[in-house]
């Protein structure tokens, strides 16, 4: 590798930190130059975005700070979610995260849209919980590791949201080894976390539902998942997480299709734009990855985006 090239994927890879900082540099020292870094935020502004994977209620922070940022980045609309992450998750668990999001969504209701969570160990509950949800204007699920996606205790969920055109995001984890585990790094990657392979076998399983593969950028291995993920068509993946590594979303489209990827921040704002715009892509991959494809998936549920 030249020096030329070093530099530009050394500069690629930090380009999502550097935009929240407000000196954002393009990959190519020479476009830096030319734009500037008022010139590269005017350039992300004209981008429409829907954040496809993003929350509220995980800290202590209000629904006013997911709003500022996406008037800072320009995101048309964000998708909250407020999973379970500790405890058994039971259902008045699921219900209290899930009146967090609709509280949010009715202060906001131009700016905030929200995805319920449930718990399959809980089928008669999740059941209701869609139902309750839905009619509130919730357009999606968003689940955690208490089931693995491919468990026949999701199997009434899955039907359901398939009827529904509703697409499910679920936490996934990937990293290689046997077994899908890689002792070199031992993450603490709990037992019941969906892995590439378990989105495999759902998505055959039920081939009209849309399955969500989480955060390709929160530090699983991205290209081993896409990789796996590639005969999957009605697996879609996000982008969102903090890591920024060079070629990640290009290869995310190579192998599986513009059409397959999504923007998403996991409320990593600045780096989850920062790599789709430093991203060696056409204006229009970028237009469809920022907007365009989520919006089609919200469209297939009868829900419309102006």
């Amino acid at each position: 590798m030249d020096r030329r090239n070093f530099v530009r994927n050394m500069a690629t890879s930090a380009s999502g930190l550097i935009l929240g900082s407000g000196l954002l540099q393009a990959a190519d020292a020479q476009a830096a130059v030319d734009k500037g870094p008022q010139g590269r935020i005017k350039q992300m502004m004209q981008y429409r975005k829907l954040d496809a994977h993003v929350h509220l209620g995980l800290s202590n922070d209000p629904p006013e700070l997911n709003v500022d940022f996406a008037e800072r980045l320009g995101i048309d609309r964000m998708f909250l979610s407020k999973p379970v992450t500790r405890g058994p998750g039971a259902p008045e668990d699921f219900r209290a995260c899930n009146d967090v999001i609709l509280k949010a969504m009715k202060k906001y209701p131009n700016r905030l849209g929200g995805m319920l969570t449930l718990n399959p160990q809980y089928p008669k509950e999740s059941l209701e919980e869609i139902k309750r949800c839905t009619g509130e204007g919730m357009t999606g699920v968003k689940v955690y590791y208490q089931v693995k996606i491919n468990d026949p205790l999701f199997y009434p969920i899955l039907e359901k949201v398939s009827e529904m055109k509703l697409i499910i995001l679920m936490h996934a984890e990937a990293a290689l080894g046997i077994g899908g585990y890689r002792m070199k790094y031992d993450q603490k990657i709990k037992p019941m976390t969906s892995r590439p392979e378990d989105f495999i076998e759902a998505a055959a399983r039920f081939p009209e539902a849309m399955f969500q593969y989480a955060h390709t950028g929160g530090g699983p291995d991205w290209e081993y998942a896409c990789k796996a993920l590639r005969h999957s068509p009605n697996v879609y993946v996000d982008v969102s997480g903090s890591n920024n590594e060079n070629n990640m979303v290009e290869f995310a489209v190579s192998t599986l299709g513009v059409e397959r990827v999504l923007f998403g921040s996991d409320n990593m704002y600045y780096q989850s734009v920062g790599k789709i715009m430093d991203a060696r892509l056409t204006e229009e991959q970028k237009r469809k990855i920022f907007f365009d494809n989520y919006k089609n998936i919200l469209q297939k549920g009868g829900y419309h985006v102006d």
